[in-house]
């Protein structure tokens, strides 16, 4: 008789994440009970009308009881990971305490405890001290950098220069508005219970500017037991004069001695916040010429796009890694595949305001990019109408696709990355 496979729930899996618990059931590394719903396509994001965290929890906790749950995951930043650690609460199953997650997707909480435990890696921060769409009083200090308390993938977060442009950053339309309080109060409900000394989460938060061209890097890890792990760490790059993302890669090109301090401050953070359980990833700033670290945001849960560039280069899997922490098993106790690339990268299409965005690719050119990059991996994010145009005054760009892909090296693999482009359609993410 065959070993019975232990069944977990997994919740808002989507895009990595589907394709992830789709090859654990392949392989045979545990069965999966989805919970969730798409917050970017329709009918499925209407469910967001009246959605509540603690409602949603309880009815998993009941589910997970008749399905004979032996844990609970989620690495979707806006619901996901809160909703996990709620239910594992309920289950007493092994997760990180919701008020670690709280304080880490609280912004503004982070920066004042980044402050107090970490204060050279942590930027002056302001509640803006306004409500959207309320006039910006005079007196603020400029240049500086908003963004939402809480929010994903850079929403409404970028450098302001002076009080009308950021009055007309902060101006909405009555659906625009309607969408951003659905996105927060979910949250929001369970702050104002778990971490009452916190601000309300739909506000924004002003913080001090750091210069275009910084370099940027995610150190991406996992604790267990209280003791601090780390997975690798991803560089970013970003397109020319702009904050936003043109591909993340790895082998890091950063000195070891600043991976090595990356750390560290990862550890004092995650202690301060009680966060003792799961899979983390912190976003970070080097500064070269005064070799200043500091931190932009903690992300407490798996950087599901990171994984995969984790695995060919270093072999780890890292989706059946976080089915072990779920477990409460030893996550490097997970066997190891060979890594098939010396570098790997994710590489990130956009378009700007002004631009027309390029065709999504054909049947027939998809089926080319399979055949010649076997181990490639495309996903498509076109948007159009209302959506485009939300998207592109929301994060300042348009990301219409991503194309994972490894190489030998870091040559061959922007050889790869600019035929891969090519046979796309697509302008390849390099710029000399």
């Amino acid at each position: 008789m065959g070993m019975t496979l232990p069944r977990l729930g997994w919740l808002f899996a989507y895009d990595w994440n589907r394709a992830a618990l789709a090859r654990l059931e392949r392989e045979g590394v545990a069965q999966f009970d989805q919970a969730g719903f798409d917050l970017h396509h329709f009918p499925s994001n209407a469910r967001l009308l009246g959605f509540d965290l603690e409602r949603f929890a309880d009815a998993q906790a009941r589910r997970a009881r008749a399905r004979g749950w032996r844990g609970v995951l989620s690495h979707h930043e806006q619901f996901g990971a809160l909703a996990a650690a709620l239910v594992a609460e309920r289950l007493n199953l092994p997760a990180p305490r919701p008020e670690a997650l709280i304080a880490a997707q609280h912004k503004l909480h982070a920066r004042a405890v980044l402050a107090r435990v970490a204060p050279e890696a942590s930027l002056p921060a302001q509640l803006l001290p306004v409500e959207l769409g309320e006039d910006i009083p005079p007196g603020l200090s400029y240049p500086c950098f908003v963004k939402p308390i809480k929010a994903a993938f850079s929403v409404l977060a970028r450098e302001v220069d002076r009080r009308e442009t950021l009055q007309a950053h902060t101006r909405f339309s009555w659906a625009e508005r309607w969408v951003i309080r659905r996105l927060v109060a979910p949250f929001d409900r369970v702050r104002a219970q778990r971490l009452p000394q916190s601000s309300p989460a739909h506000r924004m938060m002003m913080e001090a500017c750091v210069p275009l061209g910084t370099a940027q890097f995610n150190l991406d890890g996992w604790v267990q037991h209280t003791q601090v792990h780390a997975l690798g760490v991803v560089d970013a790059i970003m397109y020319p004069g702009t904050p936003a993302f043109m591909r993340w890669e790895v082998p890091s090109r950063l000195p070891a001695e600043v991976q090595t301090r990356a750390l560290d401050i990862a550890r004092r953070f995650l202690r301060a916040i009680g966060f003792d359980h799961g899979f983390f990833n912190l976003e970070f700033f080097w500064d070269a010429g005064t070799d200043r670290i500091t931190v932009i945001e903690c992300n407490p849960r798996m950087a599901s796009q990171f994984a995969d560039l984790h695995e060919r280069t270093q072999g780890l899997r890292v989706h059946a890694m976080a089915v072990a922490i779920a477990l409460g098993e030893d996550p490097r106790a997970v066997p190891r595949s060979h890594p098939s690339a010396g570098a790997a990268a994710s590489l990130v299409f956009r378009s700007f305001p002004g631009e027309m965005p390029p065709l999504q690719p054909s049947d027939a050119q998809r089926a080319a990019f399979a055949a010649r990059f076997p181990d490639g991996l495309v996903f498509s994010f076109a948007k159009r109408g209302a959506s485009l145009a939300r998207e592109l005054k929301w994060t300042g760009s348009h990301r219409y696709g991503i194309v994972h892909l490894g190489g030998r090296d870091a040559d061959e693999l922007r050889e790869r990355g600019e035929a891969a482009s090519r046979l796309l359609g697509w302008p390849a993410p390099w710029r000399d």
